[in-house]
């Protein structure tokens, strides 16, 4: 099961297939098993957006469980190899979908995730929406709650 993630745009953005020899972001259009998450998008153009793994889960993110988002604090000590590595392939995907983003153009740009659990995960409806900033993204506290529907403003 992966996070996934999904773009609303006034301008589509450009599409780009995912290859693991040199990772970097993808974009896909919408096929008929993920459709119905337009539902959720005010913006006419929605696509997915993946990250260097190919799917979303190297963007930072938290599940929706119990009715609502569990916060977990690690300080930087007690991290392991591992969620050292994670930091920074998080950090590293944030950088690279903020500058993608900002590059679109759009004044206002909405993102919406959720985690691939069958067709009916595209199905789910936001939880909340949040407003934030371009920038927000970049902030090290940052996780895409998944069923959270990002209004973010660009400029």
């Amino acid at each position: 099961m992966c996070f996934v993630l999904y773009a609303g745009t006034v301008s589509a953005l450009p599409r780009a297939t995912f290859n693991k020899d040199a990772p970097d972001l993808s974009v896909e259009s919408l096929t008929e098993r993920d459709a119905a998450i337009r539902l959720y998008f005010s913006n006419p153009e929605v696509q997915y957006v993946g990250s260097t793994s190919g799917c979303g889960c190297d963007f930072p993110n938290v599940m929706f469980q119990n009715g609502g988002w569990p916060t977990l604090d690690i300080e930087d000590a007690e991290k392991d190899e591992f969620e050292i590595a994670q930091d920074i392939s998080n950090r590293h995907n944030r950088e690279l979908l903020v500058n993608f983003l900002r590059a679109n153009g759009d004044k206002l740009v909405e993102l919406y995730g959720v985690w691939d659990g069958g067709n009916e995960a595209f199905a789910k409806s936001p939880q909340a929406i949040e407003n934030i900033s371009l920038d927000r993204i970049l902030d090290s506290d940052f996780r895409f709650k998944e069923q959270v529907l990002y209004r973010v403003h660009t400029q």
